[in-house]
């Protein structure tokens, strides 16, 4: 079995709580698609985890913000960069502060692999869209406003593309289409014939109405969308102390949205 994950936003609680929801199905690897950090109250502490258990992890654009610059950020998630970028500077440690900075500044766009342990054909893993692998949405309702985004993206893989981006898991294919988890039931029965670009949803900041944390297991056959409980209070008050953070980066935790 496969892990991946994405969209931690520095949220140890909820990257904690997936972790031994990870660990306690028996999975040794877990790829992250990006996101570590940006929003949440913990940066440095969700960079460590990611470096210590993933076995790979790509670029998301609040990681480029926070290395480089912001771009089309609104004004809560551009200070929100800044912030995190000096928790990052601040840290006393020569050694650790340059492994950070290295780790995150390193961080590929893509990646690709073989599924054919679990009967797939070539995984894409990357952020945003398989056309932009940063920065690009592909949201639920392009199926019907930009249909012509989302079937671009799917000439541009062989069979599966595992994306987050948007914090709403759910697969789409071609016609196009786009299936919720609910609809799913939880798992998504792979057709070796069907293309399709799954979205595993937000470790850190959900926005499907469902404040647990979500993610997503490769197993033979199939997709399985996992959501995790975790103390959402807790991470809530801690971006509440934080000055620099924006309080509806704590509320709307509450919501999953």
């Amino acid at each position: 079995m496969l892990a991946i994950i994405s969209d931690i936003h520095s949220n140890t609680e909820a990257l904690t709580a997936v972790l031994a929801d990870i660990d306690g199905r028996g999975i040794e690897k877990i790829v992250c698609l990006g996101d570590v950090v940006g929003y949440g109250p913990e940066p440095c502490q969700c960079v460590d985890l990611i470096r210590q258990r993933a076995t790979f992890t790509l670029m998301g654009n609040h990681d480029y913000a926070v290395m480089f610059e912001p771009s089309q950020f609104n004004i809560s998630a551009e200070t929100a960069s800044f912030w995190t970028r000096g928790c990052l500077e601040a840290e006393p440690d020569d050694a650790r502060r340059n492994e950070r900075w290295e780790f995150l500044c390193g961080l590929p766009v893509k990646h690709t692999m073989s599924g054919q342990e679990f009967g797939f054909g070539e995984l894409m893993f990357v952020h945003g869209s398989p056309r932009r692998p940063i920065n690009e949405y592909i949201f639920p309702d392009d199926v019907y406003n930009a249909p012509s985004k989302v079937q671009t993206g799917l000439e541009r893989i062989s069979h599966l593309c595992f994306v987050g981006h948007t914090h709403v898991p759910g697969v789409f294919v071609d016609a196009p289409d786009f299936y919720s988890p609910d609809e799913l039931e939880y798992v998504y029965e792979v057709n070796p014939e069907r293309k399709a670009i799954i979205n595993v949803g937000s470790v850190g900041q959900p926005r499907d109405r469902d404040n647990r944390a979500s993610y997503a297991v490769l197993e033979p056959g199939k997709v399985r969308f996992v959501r995790v409980a975790y103390p959402v209070e807790s991470t809530m008050q801690k971006v509440l102390a934080i000055s620099e953070l924006d309080n509806y980066l704590g509320q709307r935790l509450m919501e999953g949205r």
